[in-house]
C-alpha cells in the first residue's frame, strides 16, 4: 500500500517531526579569550599549597583576568582542571579528585584572605544545616 500526502499536509508533518527533534540553547558569544597575561609567580605559602595558574572567564559581554593564586586543595587528592575555550564555547575550571567535584565561584574573588577549601568546608557544613 503506497500513501500519498498533500503539499500542505506533507509540510506539517515535517515541521513537526523537525520541531520534536529540535534543541534550543540560548547563550551570549563574546568570542575566544585573549592570550594569558605574564605575572609574577609568588613563592609558595606552604608545602600543601598547589598553584592555579591565572586565566580568562566570561563576565557578561567581556572576559575578566584571574591572577594565578596558591591555594590548599577542597579535598584529598583534588586536582585543578584548568579552565579552556573549545569551539565556541568556555568551559568554566573546577576541582576534581575520583568522584567528587567542586566549582570555583568567581564572588569569592573579591576576598583574597580566603581560600577555595575555606569556602568547600562552609559550603559543605551548611548544606549539613540547611
Amino acid at each position: 500500500m503506497r500513501y500519498v500526502l498533500a503539499g500542505s499536509a506533507l509540510g506539517a508533518v515535517l515541521l513537526c517531526a523537525v520541531a520534536a527533534n529540535a534543541q534550543v540553547s540560548i547563550g551570549i558569544t563574546i568570542g575566544q579569550p585573549p592570550p594569558p597575561q605574564v605575572y609574577r609567580v609568588p613563592p609558595r605559602p606552604r608545602p600543601e599549597f598547589v598553584w592555579v595558574e591565572g586565566y580568562w572567564y566570561p563576565q557578561g559581554h567581556h572576559y575578566k583576568w584571574h591572577d594565578g593564586y596558591w591555594t590548599r586543595p577542597p579535598f584529598a587528592d583534588a586536582y585543578w582542571v584548568e579552565p579552556y575555550y573549545h569551539r565556541g564555547q568556555y568551559f568554566e575550571g573546577y576541582w576534581d579528585g575520583g568522584h567528587r567535584r567542586f566549582d570555583h565561584h568567581h564572588e569569592w574573588d573579591h576576598d583574597r584572605d580566603r581560600r577555595d577549601e575555606d569556602r568547600a568546608d562552609r559550603d559543605d557544613h551548611h548544606d549539613k544545616h540547611h
